[in-house]
């Protein structure tokens, strides 16, 4: 026989009682595997830790701040934004209706370019909270031409999802002994809908006992740090079986 449970929540970790309780046939064996998982991709890459931007454009004398607001965000949709503010701000070319500072991506590299077409204008990355890491940067101060960042672009965050629930035994996680149930990575851009099926076979682990009255999921990444959905809604549908 086969059980099915079907939980939902708005965050990466959330609980599902039972009333009753799912009770097992203590002289029987049981396992588990998760069968999908449904959320959208709203992990965010930008956040108060590394939302700094900091430009001058009088070579260095003064500067403006900008602060990019959290969210996810692909190079191209990061400098959309950036060049948006600076708009806002006055500091583009305004007969040409161009930008001073343009954000491209070296695809072979994997690396960031920026390019400062105005002589009097810098860019500092030495900044607390700087969006320079995720560009490739550390602390430089860069200015007028064309600049490619020494490091690979840290755009991505978040390389796995790991699902844990905790009702099995016998995942292990970097050596560690981790109620893991399944792990994937992100295939689909920030907002659009992540559908997620075992393939080509489910994998099933040990339950861990015979009575639950409630179900723990919740979302890591490689790093076990949580995982920030930011409000979207997750479907976890798991399947119990005899084990034969």
């Amino acid at each position: 026989m086969v059980q099915t449970y079907i939980m939902s929540g708005v965050k990466s970790e959330f609980t599902t009682k039972y009333s009753p309780c799912i009770s097992l046939d203590p002289k029987k064996k049981f396992e588990a595997a998760l069968l999908s998982i449904d959320l959208y991709n709203s992990i965010p890459n930008i956040t108060s830790t590394n939302n700094i931007l900091r430009y001058s454009k009088d070579k260095g004398e003064t500067y403006t701040t900008i602060e990019i607001d959290t969210g996810s965000y692909e190079l191209s949709t990061l400098n959309a934004e950036i060049q948006r503010v600076m708009a806002v701000n006055g500091d583009y070319d305004k007969k040409n209706n161009s930008f001073y500072i343009n954000i491209t991506a070296n695809v072979t590299k994997l690396t960031s370019i920026i390019n400062i077409t105005n002589e009097d204008y810098k860019v500092d990355f030495g900044v607390a909270s700087s969006i320079g890491g995720v560009l490739g940067y550390s602390t430089e101060v860069i200015g007028f031409g064309y600049n490619e960042s020494p490091e690979i672009v840290d755009i991505m965050k978040v390389n796995s999802i790991l699902v844990n629930v905790d009702i099995i035994v016998g995942s292990y996680v970097n050596g560690l002994n981790t109620p893991t149930i399944y792990a994937f990575a992100p295939n689909v851009s920030p907002g659009y809908k992540i559908v997620e099926r075992p393939s080509p076979s489910l994998t099933f682990y040990a339950v861990s006992r015979n009575e639950i009255d409630s179900m723990r999921i919740w979302l890591t990444d490689q790093d076990n740090n949580p995982v920030d959905l930011r409000g979207e809604t997750i479907t976890v549908r798991l399947c119990i079986r005899e084990v034969k």
